[in-house]
Order: C-alpha cells, then sequence, then structure tokens
C-alpha cells in the first residue's frame, strides 16, 4: 500500500525561525541547525527554491502510528517529522536535493508495520527510515530493514532494538529500557523504597522495563517481587491491582493511552498511592495531561528524557521547537486543543532527520551504494545543541548504536510536573557500558 508523500506542513503550524534583516534565508537556518543563534520570537512563510543539486529527491520513510493504540503519540511523531522536513527543505535540502518523506501507517499492528515498512522501501524508493515507537513493531521492522540494507531509526524503548536483535542496520536517537534503568533506578532505589513491584502491558515494551529494572534492583540488594503482565484491550486493572504485595515500597508502572488512564485511575480509586510510592517512566504518561484525568497520577515520578515544562530545560531552541509544535511552554498542549504533545519521545521523529541529513552528507551519499559510508557516519556522530536537536546534545554510540542524552526525574504535583533530578548524559553514559558491537558485522 502507497504512503502519501508529504510536502506541505499543516496550516496551522508555525513556522521556522526568520532570518535576521541582511542575513540569506539558508545561511541563517543553517546555522541556527548547527547551533548558532536562534531568533526565537518572529515566525514567517517562506516559499522559495533553494536547490542546487538535480539529481532527484532523496526519500526518506517515515513508519508512523497515524491508527490505533498508539495514534495519540503517532499525531505528534507526524506532526514532528514534517516540520523537520520542512525546515530542512527551506534550508536547501540535503547536499541540496529536495527531501520527500513517505509515510506509512502501521496501525498500531506488528504484521501490518512491517508489511507497509517492504512496500516504504520497495515501492516508494525510501533509502532511509525513521521508524516505529511501538515497541513490537519496531523488533518486527528491523529484519526487514536489514534484510533490505536499509538504515533504520527506531523510537521505541525496548532494549533489544540496539541489543539482541539490533543490526549494523539498526539505530536509535533516544533512550532505551537499559538506559531508562540506569538513569532512574539509582535515585529511585535511595529514595522511594527497597522492595518493588512491577506491573506492565504483556508486550516487548513492559517486559524489557521489567528485566532491565531488576537486575539493577537485585544488584543493590532491593526485592522485586513476581511481576503482573497485563494483557492488552484490558479495561478492568483491578483484578492486576488486587495481586500487588503489601509489602511492596514501590509500585512501577509501565503503560500507554487507555491502559494508562485505566491504571491511574483504578490504582487511585483503591488508594494505593496512599500505601507505596508510584515510579513510572514518560512512556506511560505520554500525550496524556494529569489534569485530563483528574489529579490521578498526582505524586506519580517519572523518568523523562525531554521535560514538559520549558522552565526545566529553558534555551532558545527549545523555545523555537515549542513554537514550532504550537504547544503551550507549561503543558505542551496543543494550543486550540486537548491534545498533549508525547515530547518524550516524539522529538525524535524530528531529529532522526537532521541526523541522516548529517550522514548522508558526510558520507557524500549519492545512491544506495554509497549508503555504507553512510552507516559508518553514523556510528559515534555527535550532536550539538541546536534546532536540529532542541531535546538537547547527545552522541549516537559507535558500538550499539544507542544514543546517549539527558534524562530528567519529574514528580507531577498539582497537575504539573516538577523535576526532582537533572541526570546529564556524560553521568549516565559511565553506568551504561556497550553489551554489542555491531561495527563488527559486514555492511
Amino acid at each position: 500500500m502507497k504512503g502519501p508523500k508529504s510536502k506541505v506542513m499543516p496550516s496551522r503550524q508555525k513556522q521556522p525561525p526568520e532570518a535576521p534583516s541582511g542575513v540569506s534565508r539558508r545561511s541563517f537556518l543553517q546555522t541556527a541547525l548547527a547551533g548558532g543563534a536562534v531568533a526565537s520570537t518572529a515566525y514567517v512563510s517562506l516559499a522559495r527554491d533553494l536547490f542546487a543539486a538535480d539529481s532527484g529527491p532523496i526519500v526518506i520513510g517515515h513508519q508512523c502510528e497515524l491508527t490505533g493504540g498508539f495514534s495519540s503519540w503517532g499525531y505528534w511523531h507526524d506532526k514532528c517529522a514534517k516540520a523537520a522536513v520542512k525546515l530542512i527543505n527551506e534550508g536547501g535540502g540535503i547536499a541540496g536535493r529536495k527531501l520527500e518523506m513517505a509515510v506509512a501507517d502501521t496501525e498500531s499492528n506488528p504484521a501490518a508495520g512491517a508489511r507497509k515498512l517492504r512496500s516504504l522501501i520497495q515501492r516508494e524508493r525510501a533509502s532511509f527510515i525513521v521508524g516505529s515507537v511501538h515497541s513490537g513493531i519496531m523488533l518486527a521492522s528491523i529484519p526487514v530493514a536489514t534484510e533490505l540494507k536499509i538504515p533504520y531509526f527506531s523510537a521505541g524503548e525496548a532494549t533489544e532494538a540496539t541489543g539482541s536483535k539490533g543490526t549494523r542496520y539498526s539505530f536509535r536517537t533516544g533512550s532505551d529500557t537499559y538506559a531508562l534503568a540506569a538513569a532512574g533506578v539509582p535515585w529511585a532505589f535511595d529514595n522511594l523504597g527497597k522492595n518493588w513491584t512491577m506491573i506492565f502491558p504483556d508486550y516487548a515494551w513492559g517486559h524489557s522495563h521489567h528485566q532491565e529494572h531488576r537486575k539493577l534492583i537485585e544488584k543493590r540488594g532491593g526485592k522485586v517481587n513476581d511481576p503482573i503482565a497485563v494483557p492488552l484491550g484490558t479495561r478492568d486493572i483491578v483484578p492486576y491491582l488486587a495481586k500487588i504485595p503489601e509489602e511492596t515500597e514501590v509500585l512501577f508502572s509501565v503503560f500507554f493511552g487507555a491502559l494508562s488512564v485505566a491504571f491511574y485511575t483504578q490504582m487511585k480509586s483503591m488508594k494505593l498511592d496512599e500505601k507505596m510510592k508510584q515510579y513510572s517512566v514518560s512512556g506511560t504518561i505520554e500525550a496524556i495531561s494529569p489534569k485530563q484525568i483528574k489529579g490521578a497520577a498526582e505524586g506519580v515520578y517519572f523518568l523523562e528524557n525531554f521535560p514538559r515544562p520549558l522552565e526545566y530545560k529553558d534555551d532558545e531552541y527549545h523555545r523555537a521547537f515549542i513554537k514550532m509544535m504550537d504547544i503551550d511552554p507549561v503543558h505542551a498542549q496543543e494550543n486550540g486543543s486537548d491534545r498533549v504533545m508525547a515530547k518524550s519521545h516524539a522529538w525524535q521523529s524530528y531529529e532522526n532527520f537532521f541526523v541522516l541529513k548529517k550522514a548522508i552528507e558526510e558520507a557524500g551519499w549519492k545512491t544506495k551504494k554509497d549508503t555504507p559510508g553512510v552507516i559508518q557516519a553514523l556510528e559515534g556522530l555527535t550532536m550539538d545543541n541546536s534546532l536540529a536537536h532542541p531535546q538537547g546534545a547527545k552522541v549516537l554510540r559507535a558500538e550499539d548504536h544507542s544514543g546517549m542524552i539527558d534524562c530528567y526525574i519529574s514528580r507531577v504535583e498539582n497537575d504539573k510536573f516538577a523535576k526532582k533530578k537533572y541526570i546529564p548524559r556524560a553521568e549516565l553514559e559511565a553506568l551504561l557500558p556497550p553489551r554489542y558491537d555491531f561495527r563488527k558485522q559486514k555492511i
């Protein structure tokens, strides 16, 4: 099934920064994207042809959850991707060639996602893929991308994508469960409690979190009770909540979408938050406003990798990104609607286009035969905090193709996220020795 080529941003979306007087639009954007000054107050719409090369467009596929259970996230991944494509093209494209994005709706289904990925590559001629945030789809897609020798960037968090099921062709700029456990467990163990129970959806993402967190908790002498895996589609979580041992000090939850809402509201109604500390990761409350669930998430601690309020990473690039996404700077809610940005994940569908742009240009990529050079350029690629990388400075580790990024522990207080701890990338990287080296594989 053909996916539509995305060439135009939604009409209500904010535009990229305006160039100062006397500075060309292209040079201004190139400076801003590389980490130079950004005019973050004035926005204009420009339509001009900046492309120098005539060798045809570069097609990057976007594998996105536009429908199904992850569609509340997919809306933001799609919006971020469109913003990146527009900004890159206004800055002259990639190596002077226009960037075109081919989109495939995964339907939030692993089988459909993998099938449509093959179509993106073989029918739409996508040379690179900005991939799925759904861990099941991501893991089903990596073998397809590897078979067809196409670099694939995932946004899901199951460690296996850059671990046991990773390949020379799989990359991830964001966090995985290995990194999230390393970032959060030391603080949560010392400050919240030593006896943990984990409750999560019965699929790859949840099981991966359980495995990685359990290792670190037990290593510190803590106790991890039997895991509670909840089938996808469950509405009544009370029977599962009833299995939580009384001695539990920390209830670690990992859900998404409707399952998250069901968990928080039913957990609150059982007053479990009065008996044990509540700890989670950002995915559990992505695209959900604490206010919209009427305080059910009040007091819960979350590990984030892009703080929801601007004030906890207040710089010109974050401010510019917020304007592009058309969200408010406190709750990350879309102006004029009740949608809340899936902010700790969707930034990858924006930044990954710039990562590919940099690697393509460094490698001098022209056609598929040049793809090995792009892979080598990606391995160890550094990214400065900039308009291209508003989440922050990061590195794509050479050995396991994992993004090393900053993290934050926040707590919901009066329906707002309040930062409690900042975990800088350098501190986190020291806790995360690479467990795989994909460079040993042939390209």
